[in-house]
């Protein structure tokens, strides 16, 4: 497995390919999620290139940029045991230049939920993608569904821009207690770890209400909620796969998602029916 730390290493390694490239897009603190996806990208591609970037442009001020866990050599052990052929470490500096033009995601994806709590975040991510989805030029991209909106917009971004790339969507992984696999998971404290099943089992809540065949969109978010407390919630919604609110689940067009802080730490999970 090769070490690229910068955009002419990538570009050189990319010209000598032969056969396709698989692209897994991570910011690192990789766990056994991220592993699922260099795995599927080996099986599915000749070569699988990894990146490892805390993207400045995707971070709100006040959030944890600063903070994010980082782990240059375990995540490299991790790429190289998962049979990658590269991982690429870029720089921001040489990511990105001063006054360049932004790339903004579609605003009817982009304006609801996690893009309304957080503006500018999917700007961010769909500006180092092109950066990225540039320099490599991959067959395929892949991307966990735990970032449903983020996947969704991902999705348009390369169907509008008639980008010649598959984008792969991986099920979510999870602990064995049900709990969604993030980095970070690593804030938070044996205590709080308690308390962030709180997600999952909401989401389980859900699905099992579904299954005994109640459809009512707020009847389950009401269920949903009474799993939550006291945790602070960011939002419970049930939408189609266009990210539309809707009245009643339409089994194979919906999305539950949750979206509540354990301590200071602001977790995500999701059900896809």
């Amino acid at each position: 497995m090769q070490i690229l730390k910068s955009i002419s290493e990538v570009l050189e390694f990319r010209k000598n390919c032969t056969g396709s490239v698989g692209f897994v897009p991570t910011m690192g603190a990789l766990h056994a999620g991220h592993a699922s996806l260099i795995k599927k990208s080996v099986e599915q591609n000749d070569n699988t290139i990894v990146s490892i970037f805390v993207n400045p442009t995707q971070f709100l001020p006040g959030e944890d940029l600063d903070k994010y866990p980082r782990n240059e050599v375990g995540d490299t052990k991790i790429c190289e045991l998962c049979g990658a052929s590269a991982v690429f470490f870029p720089d921001a500096n040489e990511m990105y230049g001063k006054d360049e033009p932004l790339i903004l995601a579609p605003k009817e994806l982009s304006s609801s939920l996690e893009g309304a709590l957080r503006p500018g975040h999917f700007d961010g991510v769909c500006r180092v993608l092109n950066k990225f989805f540039n320099i490599i030029r991959p067959d395929r991209a892949y991307f966990g569904k735990k970032d449903a909106q983020q996947l969704t917009i991902i999705q348009n971004m390369v169907k509008n821009f008639f980008m010649n790339l598959e984008i792969v969507p991986c099920e979510i992984v999870r602990e064995s207690d049900g709990l969604a696999l993030s980095s970070r998971n690593s804030y938070l404290g044996d205590d709080e770890l308690c308390y962030a099943l709180k997600l999952s089992r909401s989401i389980m809540k859900a699905s099992n209400l579904i299954k005994a065949n109640e459809l009512n969109a707020l009847k389950i978010k009401a269920a949903m909620s009474e799993c939550l407390e006291p945790l602070k919630v960011d939002y419970v919604a049930i939408v189609n796969r266009n990210f539309e609110p809707i009245e009643n689940v339409e089994l194979g067009n919906t999305i539950i998602l949750v979206a509540a802080y354990v301590g200071k730490t602001r977790l995500i999970d999701n059900l896809w029916v």
